[in-house]
């Protein structure tokens, strides 16, 4: 019997290979995703001092009382665009995009043009 891999193990794998290909730095830090079944969460980091730099989330008590869902594409549009203008206070405006071993499409697809918008580079 051909058994299937553990679908959180297989997107935990693809991340990995798409970190290989690239990192963070301080002229071009990462836009880093993630998405539950009930929030998202984006963080700016840069990997070569280690640090996150700005990061909005659907757990904040400000999203939470300007959404009315924290787990739809409004939720994901909402924090693309906060976290790019917490971006732009500090001084970020180009960044590498890393979809962390999602498939760019619905939620985390509108979180970066929502970014895109807000005045990020990628």
């Amino acid at each position: 019997m051909v058994k299937k891999e553990n679908r959180k193990l297989i997107r935990e794998k693809k991340h990995l290979k798409v970190r290989n290909r690239f990192s963070g730095t301080a002229e071009r830090p990462r836009l880093s995703v993630f998405r539950s079944n009930h929030h998202m969460y984006a963080q700016i980091i840069d990997d070569e001092q280690g640090r996150t730099i700005v990061s909005a989330a659907t757990t904040e008590k400000e999203a939470k009382a300007a959404l009315a869902h924290t787990d739809d594409v409004a939720a994901a549009e909402y924090i693309g665009d906060l976290v790019a203008k917490r971006a732009l206070e500090k001084g970020v405006k180009k960044v590498v995009f890393d979809r962390g071993g999602f498939i760019y499409q619905g939620k985390v697809a509108a979180l970066a043009d929502a970014a895109r918008k807000a005045g990020l580079d990628f």
